[in-house]
């Protein structure tokens, strides 16, 4: 049987009217939103479909938006592959950043209710350790990862997602950013990107929000997965509760090892990447990182007979 991951993308990857096709087509997908309105005490949904953009990229919202459109697509997913007497057997999942919570979701570590209760409270945290200690985040393409400790070691600047060869992802306070721009240019960078974000995501700016998440993930509202989830913090292949726990808590101020992650599931084999969520960022990158690699999007309703006719 083919290697298959499952991928689930993170803040960034959304737009607006993202998923309305599922919603409107499938069911499945619109019990999904319709349990987020509940559970979240607003109308993501309209949000989601209406906007406005401004509203949609807040934090508070985009959080819960991208994992409730990519857990609508996964739903439509796997019921179309049932229909179809296909098995839907990954042999792991991952997601950058947020993305986590939808691929340990897809793995069974919780179910939705219990998923988007605590994005919703990360997205909270994290809100709240913005407006605490505000930063911001840039992109440095083209400079290796010795060159950009060296910027972030004379600027103040911290590195935190680190996505394939040449990308980057630097946060800190804005002082510190905008020096270590000026640094990474002076180093080689081939383009240097301010990002707008509304802070210093998965950076030391963010442990006020890791140190409340772990007292909401401590509860027990995890569970052992059915297959592993590649964690972003160490890209190690976890199905314990315990570690996925920690794990989650740490993710927040630590950065997001991405090319790492997908190396690893390379190595163990993996066949095909299966992006299931708004956008196409994640097969992007995983491109960047080997060529070579099989990697399909479900984004529209219409993508899943492709993707499930790949399963055969």
């Amino acid at each position: 049987m083919k290697k298959i991951a499952l991928i689930f993308p993170g803040q960034g990857a959304q737009t607006v009217g993202m998923g309305k096709d599922f919603y409107d087509e499938r069911p499945e997908s619109r019990e999904v939103f319709e349990t987020a309105d509940s559970i979240l005490g607003f109308s993501l949904s309209k949000v989601v479909f209406e906007g406005p953009e401004e509203k949609l990229r807040e934090t508070l919202y985009t959080q819960p938006a991208v994992f409730a459109a990519s857990a609508a697509m996964l739903e439509a997913f796997k019921k179309s592959a049932a229909e179809s007497g296909v098995t839907l057997n990954p042999a792991f999942a991952a997601g950058h950043s947020l993305g986590e919570y939808t691929a340990l979701y897809c793995a069974g570590a919780f179910g939705l209710k219990t998923a988007l209760k605590l994005v919703k409270s990360r997205a909270g945290f994290i809100q709240d350790a913005s407006v605490k200690k505000s930063g911001t985040m840039a992109a440095l393409l083209g400079l290796d990862e010795a060159k950009t400790a060296e910027v972030c070691a004379a600027s103040g600047a911290e590195a935190v997602n680190f996505n394939s060869p040449g990308q980057i992802v630097i946060a800190g306070d804005s002082d510190a950013v905008a020096r270590a721009m000026i640094l990474a240019k002076e180093k080689g960078a081939l383009k240097v990107v301010g990002l707008n974000v509304s802070g210093a995501f998965h950076s030391s700016l963010m442990k006020d929000a890791a140190v409340k998440m772990s007292a909401v993930l401590a509860d027990g509202t995890v569970s052992d997965t059915a297959f592993p989830v590649i964690m972003n913090v160490d890209a190690a292949a976890e199905s314990s509760a315990v570690a996925i726990r920690q794990k989650l808590v740490s993710q927040i101020d630590h950065p997001v090892l991405w090319e790492k992650t997908v190396r690893a599931m390379l190595a163990a084999g993996v066949e095909l990447f299966i992006e299931i969520g708004p956008g196409k960022v994640l097969s992007g990158l995983i491109k960047r990182i080997d060529r070579k690699a099989a990697v399909i999007n479900i984004g529209a309703v219409t993508d899943i007979p492709a993707a499930v006719e790949s399963l055969r």
